[in-house]
């Protein structure tokens, strides 16, 4: 369901899990683990950006069907701490807002009393809170509390937003509801995030290395007298990890101490998390430090070390440390310990490249969303939300090189050139500019006889998550120079991969010399595997395609595809989006393949390679993960 979500037991120990969207068969599952720790509850996020995609267009089946995820933790006995945002953080894309928000003109001021974005709020809580409100504890179902926003201390200090939301909720939820705040646990944050007067709970949280009780005695002076129970909804069993760090972890014995502290001393705990899954398709967040530019997105893996992990293991020895302490504490009696999911080692898979980006531009760029425009527009202007956008202009080279310059792009561009007499075949590539490192780029001259061709493939890599720079459009947000002159008349191509099962059937088109011209030739035969051939190890953009062939539903089974020796892209499995790879940069080496999306007989499994593939062209699917990968390895 993309929620994450905690759990708390006894003295109350809570557990967070994320449970992924592609996961229906597999909530009763991590639930029943969460359970055997010891947990008595969830603590789960509701994603606006999941169930409102785009304005009005609402989403609570499948996967986003959030009654059913809460009935199913009731018939297994598990109460809910319910957060339902606006803003939920989460290392989830936009920090849960749906990113139309960021195409709304004037600008909206996220988190905020801006009129328009509470109308919005407003119009998603009217819609959400009463499929929540039969389900409340009072009204006989399994949720005992309910979060407003998140960690807002830490943000700003509108508390008039506070009140409002306040407000919000109680009128679709009653009084008698058990409203709360997280923050982190320091006076400025909770000065600014708690809401007291407005009898809302207000909970802290911190990691192994704080000292909770000082923390509690602190939190007890932003509650009303008498109800200051000692809680943290967010008690760090783990961490997050970016692209280009080590995979973080923490330690079993420590992270068991910690939370011994806490529940033997009549304290309750938020384990943050208990599992926090994967974030498939382009839901991950990222992170910013000092400014915009220093910018870092998670890894597809949200494991987080949580002692339930990424692909459902609990045989592990932070499982263990935790189990014990909980059941020693809380006197809780332990429940079976769910045996571990098999995993299947489906070995090599070969792969052929299927086409270049450029070759099938035409057919895999939305022609709803595509635009011309004077000056470059982002990615939300043009309703592309999420992946990939090919922008297109053209200019007059001169020798014997040009600086192409892009102040602000979101979040790493690829960049190409080719004479416009020569159409989109076959471009050159030039380089990279991107966000967290570059503003420039060195681009050679074609000695085109006529314009050359300036085309420019932007990666969402995810949006900001947390901090003062959450507004994070996507795509070219700056002018573009070359030489320092602004270049104009731009075309933007919005990629979609809702048809990569069709990619073979697909005829390789090239363009005509007037890139404009609607006129195309059709490669056949031998001339389309001369052009395969010339362009195998290019750094082009390109499609790849393997088969692997399941003979039974008794043989299908999680599996885990490893990258190692490819560079960065999307992978595809039976026209599912399971993340980037990154092996390049690395860490994470290899991504999970949940048994749910295989089948038996054959499975597809789609790569889109931005720089180059494999050299042997294959793929390996094996039992563990691996977070082993980088420039060095």
């Amino acid at each position: 369901m993309g929620r994450r979500s905690r759990s708390s037991a006894g003295t109350c120990t809570t557990s967070a899990l994320f449970l992924s969207d592609w996961c229906l068969q597999y909530w009763k599952d991590r639930l029943l683990r969460a359970k055997a720790l010891g947990l008595n509850a969830i603590q789960t996020y509701v994603p606006w950006n999941l169930h409102e995609p785009e304005p009005q267009s609402w989403e609570f089946k499948g996967f986003a069907d959030i009654e059913s995820y809460l009935r199913l933790a009731q018939e297994l006995d598990m109460l809910v701490m319910l957060r339902v945002g606006p803003y939920i953080c989460g290392e989830w894309d936009l920090g849960g807002f749906p990113p139309w928000l960021l195409a709304i003109e004037p600008a909206l001021k996220l988190r905020s009393s801006d009129s328009t974005y509470l109308s919005l709020v407003e119009r998603w809580w009217g819609v959400l809170l009463p499929k929540v409100a039969p389900l409340l504890y009072n009204n006989g179902g399994p949720v005992i509390m309910v979060q407003i926003e998140n960690e807002f201390g830490s943000f700003g200090d509108d508390k008039n937003y506070l009140h409002y939301l306040v407000q919000l909720a109680r009128r679709y939820l009653g009084n008698n509801i058990v409203l709360y705040t997280t923050d982190g646990g320091a006076i400025g944050n909770l000065k600014n995030g708690s809401i007291p007067q407005d009898d809302v709970f207000a909970a802290v949280d911190f990691g192994t290395g704080s000292n909770p009780w000082p923390i509690f005695r602190l939190q007890k002076k932003y509650n009303l007298p008498g109800k200051s129970a000692p809680l943290s909804s967010e008690f760090y069993t783990g961490w997050l990890t970016h692209w280009g760090e080590s995979i973080a972890t923490t330690d079993a014995a420590s992270t068991a101490k910690a939370l011994k502290t806490i529940l033997c001393h009549n304290g309750s705990a938020v384990l943050y998390m208990a599992h926090g899954g994967t974030n498939f398709g382009f839901y991950n967040g990222a992170n910013t430090g000092q400014d915009e530019s220093d910018y870092k997105a998670d890894l597809t893996s949200y494991d987080y070390d949580a002692p339930i992990k990424e692909h459902g293991d609990v045989h592990n020895s932070k499982y263990e440390a935790l189990r014990r302490v909980i059941h020693k504490c809380t006197r809780t009696p332990l429940h079976p310990l769910p045996s571990d999911i098999e995993k299947a080692n489906y070995g090599l898979v070969k792969l052929q490249k299927v086409a270049s980006l450029f070759d099938i531009i035409d057919n895999i760029s939305d022609p709803l969303k595509g635009a011309v425009s004077e000056h470059p527009l982002y990615m939300e202007q043009i309703g592309q939300m999420f992946g990939f956008l090919l922008y297109m202009s053209e200019y007059q080279g001169k020798l014997p090189s040009s600086i192409l310059s892009i102040p602000k792009v979101h979040d790493r561009a690829q960049v190409f050139l080719s004479c416009s007499t020569d159409g989109i075949r076959n471009p050159r590539y030039a380089g990279i500019i991107e966000r967290w490192s570059s503003e420039t780029l060195e681009i050679p001259n074609l000695r085109c006889s006529s314009n050359t061709s300036l085309y420019i493939l932007v990666e969402n890599m995810g949006r900001v998550n947390y901090g003062p720079y959450i507004f994070d459009r996507k795509g070219i947000l700056s002018p573009i120079q070359i030489d320092g002159i602004t270049l104009r008349h731009w075309k933007m191509y919005p990629l979609t991969f809702s048809s990569l099962d069709n990619l073979p059937k697909l005829q390789l088109i090239t363009q005509m010399p007037d890139v404009r011209d609607s006129k195309v030739s059709i490669i056949h035969g031998d001339s389309e595997k001369k052009l395969q051939e010339s362009s195998f190890y290019s750094n082009e953009p390109e499609f790849y395609e393997g088969h692997f062939h399941i003979d039974s539903e008794s043989e299908i089974k999680d599996t885990f595809i490893s990258f190692r020796g490819w560079n960065k892209g999307v992978a595809f499995v039976n026209n599912f989006n399971i993340g980037r790879f990154w092996p390049a940069r690395g860490p994470q080496c290899a991504l999970y393949v949940p048994a749910p999306i295989l089948r038996p007989g054959d499975n597809t499994i789609v790569i889109f390679e931005l720089h180059g593939p494999n050299p042997e062209l294959t793929i390996n699917l094996v039992t563990d993960p691996d977070f082993t990968c980088g420039p060095n390895q």
